[in-house]
């Protein structure tokens, strides 16, 4: 030692008998100590000194144990003791690999195993436990902050004390005796300090102290299992006594199987010749049979191995090492422990675990200290559930919460694990932690499941709901066995992560079978490439265009217009996230597919046309959705040559840029873009999911363990094994040779009794791979590989031949008769002659392509575009500058007449829908909204027709002439206009885009009485004569529930409109049905994450009890319509005429002119019917329907009317007149 720390251990007293005498200066001798471990250097020399000297044991122990009552002088003692136990980890940083400091490392190792064991005295935990008492007893404004650290550092060094690892050498002993660490646990027990830590973790005024006391807990029961303490003290179980038996059973079969085969070894008699043979058929090194030169009993185990040097396994591909195994401590620890358990779970565990919990998510702990968390939360619910499961107990970590913290540890603990490699092992250790922690909140929440009480019951339910919705939650288990990596993770974590799987699929299932539809989250990762930096101009001249097209089309044509699958997921045309206008994002994707056109990238630019198409497929913009691959070919041409508007490039900020710079400008980097959807779950599919050879291997690698495997982990293994290969019918997916060899190894297992179900197994495999070689001679050479789903498919069903798959050839009569008829048909004026010949040829299996291929084939016809399908919607529909300028000039000029866009669509050059020149007004911000273009009524010009007479088909007229702010009608137009441009799904879309420019006129009609307005009834009315009466009646008690529950509850929620039958899907499919649905106020789904229509939130209960008041059913719902607006009185339309305001008389006037328009039809429908059955209608009556009275041009319609239908009709039309127009005067 040291001159100097000699020196100073020998100024602090010394130890006579039991009675220690210090010295004067013992408080700065021992201050003296602290600053020498101050200045130490790397190899911890002064640490090192003063363990060999027994400083601990001989004199400071002693100290505090006899002078406690000095508190400066035990305060000291205790700093110095803390720094003294801190572990060799924290002095070291790491297990040193130089032979020198390992040398070091382990001699403070020793030193600190010498400490614990001096520790483990009940009078030194008795004052230890006496100060920390009598510090607890202050109150926090009686604490200073000396007291405040005294309680720190006394926690720390029993952590300290604690932590110091057993000595494997110096403690030899079995289970159940006395060890140093027990010895320590029995004087913490003694003393009171247990008492202490549990105070410490129930005690609301000391939260500060929660992270030290879980370490101290977790520490205690570090060689301890649940099962074993659950176990102590209580009479074994007759499940455990025959359990045990069997394992006795099975080894007496081995240990009997093992002398049989010695004994049949041995021979009668003894020879020293056992003899020489030639082994036929099995060469040696030269091209002779072998010679073998041993007896026969033992030929089996022959190999050409034998004698050679064992090879060497490098260290990176040796197995991980498992972790210490645990003993079983004495009987009065484990006594004990378990009393603290009983009492840590009643009272401090969902305290103690809440501030753990929040403490780590404000990272407010230490780097690693939820490792600690991880442990309590799997080891107290474990012993929870063994010992009388109570839910109550540990509700505070049964929680979606929960589980979310653990799969987000799980999944970076492995990012950890291939990213810091050289600390792999202790990330795998934490990884395995994590995942019992998982796999014991599944336990928990199955035992929740079977649980008497309902409530309980109920909440389990909630949280598999959750766990088995979301997609992290149900594939973490295949992402877990896919990535599993034997040289990284022990074979402990590959039993746990295979009985968790077992356990999760189990849950799963059960949950699936109570269940008809099950919905769950999907998501889709489309990953897109955003380059930084633009590329250079391409040349753009015909002839440099001309060849690049002929470079791009070939290249299309040797692929067959096919895209690989990672291509087609990698392009993404739209950006939701994006705060560009779609129809700038719409143009920028065309700007797209011509720079990959320009840079002669054929696949990019087709996968892009076809992205794109999906994205916005109204108006066939980037073709329809049925366009044939050469019809797309021209598209892609056409757009190669358009002058497309390109935003200009910015300006480089400096004129001279490196090397380096332009390649970090031009650098692409990932971009990831998640879709989240719903999807109806099937069990099924779910596990076809682990038919993969990267899943089925970790399981064949735990089989290969069989005889140490506990017989759940052996039925788990059997259990996933048994659903591939029955459940999947994929049994060829475990033809394979290792397989084989490990199931020989199990069937000629002495003890093979005790493992019946993985014989039974093993024969059905078998039996099934010779029923499969017995049709396929190739069956023997598959055993060699792992195979697949297809290569799986192959070998059972058959292999596929060459030419198999490709396009079927044309035989000599075949191509005989396609030229007959095309010969036959080439001068008819058919507008398809493709689509006539594909009838008439005889093998109707040939499809129009094929037929299209051949005919250029044998020369038929020069090109295929000479056969290209008529269809209109291919054509490019972007805006040229010119156009644009023209539509604005054209605004400009209409934009004060009554019919803005009516004289724009006369005046226009280039024909386009409606909708398209309404978007493209938006666009180019010329209109705010939409109602600015709708079509003006002159009030002078009704002022002038209301005294004067007005004719039939002036009323009509002006009666369809009303409902520009309808956007069904508006779409009706639409498609009138062009048809083959606009799609009901178009039509949808039209729709949802107008619901927020129309939110105000619906909320004012929500706000009167449903049950009132005709337009209601009549769709009511229609829907009924459509046979909808059970959707109706759905509908109807959905309302009338949604309004009970809000007034009871005092709560207004969204409420989701589900058709459980299939007659209300069909319902919600219908798109009358739907228009009622907006009538009566219903949100459609808002994006692509709802399924469902939904009960807003912002209707009153009195408006929705109104609405299903209107969707009772009713005879003669226009008539009655008709009565009830004719029976209005003056008062009643005086009071509505009060309260109304301006902007609601063309609203009110257009419900009315189209109350009268269907009162008129229904009566025209009436008395055509009535013609009928007389017989006496002309043919002209016959052609005047209620369609025909629908049409825009009903002024030059002529009719044939009798004079009883006359005076009916003329009648109605003076009425329903009277009523158009009355609110017209009252304004004026």
């Amino acid at each position: 030692m040291n001159c100097e720390l000699l020196a100073t251990c020998s100024a602090l007293g010394y130890l006579e008998g039991d009675t220690y005498h210090k010295e004067a200066d013992c408080l700065e001798s021992v201050k003296d100590l602290i600053r020498y471990l101050r200045h130490e250097d790397d190899t911890r020399d002064v640490r090192q000194q003063l363990g060999a000297g027994q400083i601990v044991q001989n004199d400071i122990l002693p100290i505090i144990i006899q002078h406690g009552q000095d508190k400066a002088l035990f305060d000291a003692c205790i700093r110095l003791m803390v720094n003294l136990t801190q572990p060799a980890m924290l002095c070291f940083g790491k297990v040193p690999d130089d032979p020198v400091f390992r040398h070091h490392f382990l001699q403070v190792t020793s030193h600190l195993q010498a400490y614990k064991e001096a520790f483990s005295s009940e009078k030194v935990f008795g004052i230890l436990s006496e100060i920390l008492y009598n510090l607890l007893q202050l109150d926090w404004d009686q604490r200073q902050e000396e007291d405040n650290l005294l309680i720190e550092r006394i926690l720390l060094l029993v952590r300290n004390v604690l932590h110091v690892p057993a000595d494997p050498c110096e403690e030899k002993k079995v289970d159940d005796d006395a060890s140093v660490h027990d010895r320590l646990l029995w004087a913490i027990h003694m003393s009171g300090f247990d008492d202490l830590v549990k105070f410490l973790a129930s005690a609301q005024t000391e939260q500060q102290w929660s992270m030290h006391v879980l370490e101290i807990i977790s520490l205690m029961f570090r060689d301890q299992t649940p099962e074993a303490l659950v176990s102590a003290g209580q009479a074994r179980s007759a499940e455990e006594k025959h359990r045990d038996s069997q394992e006795l059973e099975a080894l007496r079969q081995k240990e009997l199987a093992e002398k049989h085969s010695r004994t049949l070894q041995r021979g009668t008699r003894h020879s020293r010749f056992g003899g020489s043979y030639v082994v036929q058929g099995l060469k040696s090194i030269g091209d002779k049979d072998v010679i073998y030169h041993r007896n026969l009993h033992n030929f089996k185990n022959y190999t050409h191995d034998t004698g050679k040097a064992v090879r060497r396994v490098p260290k990176r591909n040796r197995q991980a090492q498992e972790g210490k195994d645990k003993r079983r401590s004495a009987l009065n620890v484990r006594l004990l422990l378990r009393e603290f358990c009983v009492d840590f779970l009643e009272n401090c565990y969902n305290h103690l675990m809440y501030l753990v919990k929040e403490s780590l998510i404000r990272e407010q702990t230490q780097q690693h200290d939820e490792t600690y968390y991880l442990w309590a939360l799997s080891f107290f619910m474990a012993f929870n559930r063994g010992n009388g499961f109570r839910a109550d107990l540990v509700s505070e970590t049964v929680s979606i919460r929960a589980f979310h913290f653990m799969e987000r540890n799980i999944t970076n603990y492995y990012e950890m694990i291939l990213t810091d490699r050289k600390e792999a092992t202790s990330w795998s250790r934490r990884m395995h932690l994590a995942l019992k922690a998982y796999q014991e909140l599944l336990l928990t929440v199955n035992e929740m499941d079977r649980s008497q009480d309902g409530s309980i019951r109920q909440s389990a339910n909630v949280i598999k709901s959750n766990i088995f919705y979301l997609m992290e939650y149900r594939e973490i288990f295949l992402t877990l066995l896919r990535k599993y990596d034997e040289t990284r993770q022990p074979q402990s974590y590959l039993k746990d992560l295979v009985e968790s799987t077992h356990l999760f699929l189990r849950m799963l299932e059960r949950f699936c079978k109570g269940r008809r539809n099950l919905m769950v989250q999907r998501k889709k990762v489309r990953r897109k490439r955003s380059q930084r930096g633009r590329k250079p101009a391409t040349e753009t001249s015909p002839e440099a265009l001309e060849e690049t097209w002929k470079i791009v089309e070939e290249e299309l044509k040797a692929a067959s217009y096919q895209l690989s699958g990672s291509l087609t997921e990698s392009i993404v045309p739209f950006d939701a996230t994006s705060e560009t206008p779609l129809e700038e994002q719409r143009t920028e994707a065309m700007v797209r597919v011509q720079d990959a056109l320009l840079a002669r990238l054929g696949p990019e630019a087709l996968g892009l046309l076809r992205a794109a198409r999906e994205v916005w497929p109204e108006g066939d913009v980037f073709g329809s959705v049925d366009v044939e691959p050469e019809e797309e070919l021209e598209l892609l041409k056409q757009i190669l040559h358009a002058n497309l508007p390109r935003s200009s490039p910015l300006e480089p900020a400096a004129e001279e840029v490196d090397d380096d710079d332009d390649a970090v400008e031009l650098e692409e980097e990932e971009l990831e873009n998640i879709q989240v959807s719903e999807k109806e779950f099937n069990f099924l599919d779910f596990i076809k999911r682990f038919a993969s050879p990267g899943i089925v291997r970790p399981y064949l690698l735990l089989l290969k363990s069989y005889s140490k495997n506990t017989p759940h982990t052996n039925h788990c293994i059997a259990r996933m094994l048994h659903r591939l290969a029955v459940d999947l019918k994929m049994d060829a997916l475990l033809f394979q040779l290792s397989v084989f060899n490990l199931f020989n190894k199990i069937l000629s297992d002495p003890a093979a009794a005790a493992y019946k179900e993985l014989m039974t197994f093993a024969k059905f495999v078998l039996n099934k791979f010779f029923a499969v070689a017995a049709k396929n001679n190739k069956a023997y050479v598959e055993l060699l590989f792992w195979k697949n789903v297809g290569a799986v498919r192959e070998m059972t069903e058959g292999y596929s031949h060459d030419g198999e798959g490709k396009k079927p050839s044309w035989t000599e009569e075949e191509e005989e008769e396609l030229r007959k008829l095309y010969e036959e048909h080439r001068h008819s004026e058919v507008p398809d002659i493709v689509e006539t010949l594909l009838p008439l040829l005889n093998n109707s299996s040939r499809t129009r392509r094929q037929v299209v291929t051949q005919l250029v084939h044998m020369g038929l016809v020069d090109n295929a575009k000479e056969l290209k399908k008529q269809k209109i919607g291919t054509r490019i529909v972007l805006w040229t500058e010119e156009q644009e300028q023209e539509l604005q000039m054209l605004f400009e000029e209409y934009k004060d007449s009554d019919d803005v866009l009516g004289n724009i669509l006369k005046k226009l050059t280039a024909k386009r829908s409606r909708a398209r020149v309404v978007d493209k007004l938006l666009s180019l911000g010329l209109v705010s909204e939409r109602r600015e273009l709708y079509k003006k009524r002159s009030r002078s010009a009704q002022g002038k027709r209301s005294g004067a007479a007005m004719t039939e088909e002036e009323f009509l007229e002006s009666l369809t002439q009303g409902f520009p702010d309808d956007p069904v009608e508006r779409d009706n137009e639409d498609d009138g206009e062009d048809e083959s441009d606009e799609s009901e799904e178009d039509e949808e879309e039209e729709e949802k885009r107008e619901t927020s420019l129309n939110e105000g006129r619906r909320t004012q009609t929500l706000h009167s009485p449903v049950e009132k307005r005709a337009d209601v009834g009549n769709m009511v009315w229609a829907l009924q004569q459509e046979g909808m009466s059970g959707p109706m009646l759905w509908l109807q008690n959905c309302l009338n529930r949604t309004a009970g529950d809000r007034e009871k509850d005092g709560l207004s929620q969204p409420v989701a409109l589900v058709p459980l039958t299939e007659e209300n899907e069909d319902a919600m499919d219908n798109k009358s049905f739907r228009k009622l649905l907006r009538k009566l106020g219903m949100r459609a789904p808002a994006n692509e994450q709802e399924s469902f229509w939904r009960i807003p939130e912002t209707i009153s209960e009195s408006q929705l009890r109104s609405a299903a008041a209107a969707l009772s059913p009713k005879e003669e719902e226009p008539r009655g319509d008709e009565e009830q607006n004719n029976s209005q009185t003056p008062t009643e339309e005086t009071h509505e005429e009060g309260q109304g305001l301006d902007e609601d008389e063309d609203e009110v006037s257009g419900e009315r002119r189209a109350q009268a328009l269907r009162a008129l039809l229904l009566t025209r429908k009436r008395k055509h019917h009535t013609s009928e059955q007389t017989e006496s209608t002309p043919v002209e009556d016959a052609q005047s329907t209620p369609e025909r009275s629908q049409e825009k041009t009903s002024t030059k319609r002529s009719r044939v009317l009798d004079d009883g239908e006359e005076n009916s009709i003329h009648l109605l039309f003076v009425s329903l007149k009277m009523a158009v127009y009355a609110p017209s005067h009252k304004a004026c």
